[in-house]
């Protein structure tokens, strides 16, 4: 069986590249080089000091132990360095599935969460977030999914992309007392944790559930998706079983990438704080233009992340209206039959605020008012 079409990777290839204005991605305003050494306290010198010799399979070691003391329990054996959350999530999925296992999903999903697991032969079940109860999961669902016998993973990702729901510090108790109660792995996609607006950040399920892999990435919340940096932090027994896929298509990443990641993981916050800053004041801008356009936007806030998918009403499918936004306004807008509601969109908001506002007053137009 091959991977399924990437609907969403489809549409960013056609229109990401070529949009003036980005209120379709799911990361914060991206960072440039010189932004980044300065924050992360790196000197030129330091990167002209780097040999390009090869890093150690499972990542540079001390990059390891910022990573683990920073989201883990300060274990670096708890750690493997990948190439963006896309190989963590795939390697992860590989070592730990096996064909007919039982899998639970939450829907809508990142297309890898559902598309791997299929691939490997998996039975895939959804854990669904429901619009007509404001995409909020009622855990006890989950449960009812989960099988004892049979599951082997639910796989998960809180703050949700694309819509923005996430799980209280209780509801999180009650989901890794499923998945230990199945003795399944809880694979927790941790891309857009740090990104919460009303409650602080759930702490990493890793901490207490040892089957937990959970996956980071500098794609979201960092501001750095072209560093195509990411981690897995899981019990050393599942790192173990992802280096025999990573000799045959990956080894090892390049020693100038760790070095900078080093630094930007030992500087976390100056980095997340005021990416974090900004999508609160373009969140309550889009909650004021949603407010004054209830004829045409069905609006749910986000609690975490920097997404929303909010239904457009006059629209059953919009992508027509995400084309002519593309084509004739320079504005990138995902539509929501990229994640199985095509009367929907994807709205993110951690760009610039400035251009943030002048991409929502070209929608206004579109949507005629």
């Amino acid at each position: 069986m091959g991977f399924e079409p990437a609907f969403l990777e489809d549409w960013m290839r056609d229109y990401y590249f070529e949009a003036k204005f980005d209120i379709g991605s799911s990361g914060v305003q991206d960072y440039a080089l010189r932004t980044v050494r300065e924050l992360a306290g790196i000197t030129s010198a330091e990167l002209d000091s780097v040999i390009f010799k090869d890093s150690p399979c499972t990542g540079d070691r001390t990059l390891r132990q910022a990573i683990a003391d920073r989201w883990g329990a300060g274990e670096p054996d708890w750690v493997v360095t990948t190439h963006g959350a896309s190989e963590a999530i795939y390697s992860a999925l590989l070592a730990v599935l096996r064909p007919d296992d039982h899998v639970v999903v939450l829907e809508p999903s990142y297309h890898s969460h559902s598309s791997i697991p299929r691939v490997l032969g998996c039975e895939v079940s959804a854990w669904t977030l429901r619009p007509e109860s404001g995409f909020a999961p009622h855990v006890e669902e989950l449960a009812a999914l989960v099988s004892k016998q049979r599951t082997a993973a639910i796989i998960l990702n809180f703050p949700h992309n694309p819509t923005g729901a996430t799980v209280t510090a209780d509801q999180l108790h009650r989901i890794v007392e499923i998945a230990r109660t199945a003795d399944a792995y809880l694979v927790w996609d941790a891309s857009l944790a740090d990104l919460t607006y009303e409650s602080a950040p759930l702490p990493d399920p890793v901490l207490v559930y040892p089957k937990t892999i959970s996956i980071g990435t500098f794609s979201k919340a960092f501001g750095l998706p072209g560093m195509r940096f990411g981690w897995c932090l899981a019990h050393p027994d599942v790192i173990a079983r992802m280096i025999p896929s990573r000799d045959v298509y990956v080894l090892s990443l390049s020693p100038l990438l760790e070095r900078i990641a080093t630094g930007v993981v030992q500087n976390t916050e100056k980095f997340i704080g005021p990416r974090l800053l900004q999508a609160a004041a373009n969140r309550s801008s889009l909650t004021r233009w949603a407010a004054g356009h209830v004829e045409h936007v069905d609006y749910i806030p986000a609690q975490g992340g920097v997404t929303t998918f909010p239904r457009l009403r006059n629209h059953s499918d919009t992508r027509n209206v995400c084309r002519l936004l593309g084509a004739a306004d320079g504005v990138l807008l995902v539509p929501g039959a990229a994640f199985g509601h095509p009367d929907r969109v994807r709205l993110g908001f951690g760009g610039p605020v400035d251009e943030f506002t002048e991409a929502l007053d070209l929608l206004s137009l579109r949507l005629g008012g």
